[in-house]
């Protein structure tokens, strides 16, 4: 029996290509596919799936959220996150938050494919360097930057930020008030020392979490 694949990614032809792949390789077939965060959590509850490939930035619930509604409501769904994000900054997080996988867009398609056969066998999926980040995140007698400290939603709000997105864009984004984007804020702020959305961005220029 193939390996039943869903994925979601508000981009059309990163989703074409995924499918062109998977053409190729009589063992994976791709049961179907979504463009939004939402899509993302209807597709699980309305498909039979062996793997969810998932992106991280998508209109409505972002990646973040939907990876912890997915692992509430389907505990034995894998997820591999496929995203531009960088994986030194991001997999550690995203693994922490119960991703079976991390694989960059810019991969070789062959590795979709092994990360992908790699968790069918019920095994998680991480690149070396990956690897080499957790285990250093893991034994390193340094406190954790700041940011690691954010919970999801701070942490994507945090993103939004530093990409430069005002409160209100932020707010219809990840569908929540403009109240609630500033509540967030203001977390971010407190739990980073910092005092001003400049701040913010220079924050995360200096660590690389936005180029």
């Amino acid at each position: 029996m193939p390996i039943r694949v869903l994925i979601a990614d508000d981009h059309a032809i990163v989703r074409k290509g995924v499918i062109q792949i998977f053409s190729e390789k009589p063992d994976i077939v791709l049961v179907a596919e979504a463009d939004t965060g939402s899509g993302a959590i209807d597709l699980a509850r309305n498909h039979e799936a062996d793997i969810f490939i998932l992106d991280l930035n998508m209109p409505g619930p972002g990646g973040l959220e939907v990876l912890a509604q997915l692992n509430s409501e389907h505990p034995d769904l894998p997820v591999l996150i496929l995203t531009m994000h960088d994986e030194e900054q991001y997999g550690v997080r995203l693994l922490k938050a119960g991703a079976a996988g991390f694989l960059a867009k810019n991969a070789a398609p062959d590795k979709l494919v092994e990360a992908i056969r790699h968790i069918a066998g019920g095994r998680r999926y991480i690149s070396p360097s990956l690897a080499e980040a957790l285990l250093e995140h893991m034994e390193s007698p340094d406190p954790a930057p700041p940011h690691e400290s954010l919970s999801d939603r701070e942490f994507q709000v945090f993103q939004e930020i530093a990409k430069g997105n005002t409160t209100s864009g932020i707010a219809e984004k990840l569908s929540l008030s403009a109240k609630t984007i500033s509540t967030y804020r203001s977390r971010v702020l407190t739990k980073l020392s910092l005092s001003s959305n400049a701040e913010i961005v220079r924050y995360a220029l200096e660590r690389g979490i936005i180029d």
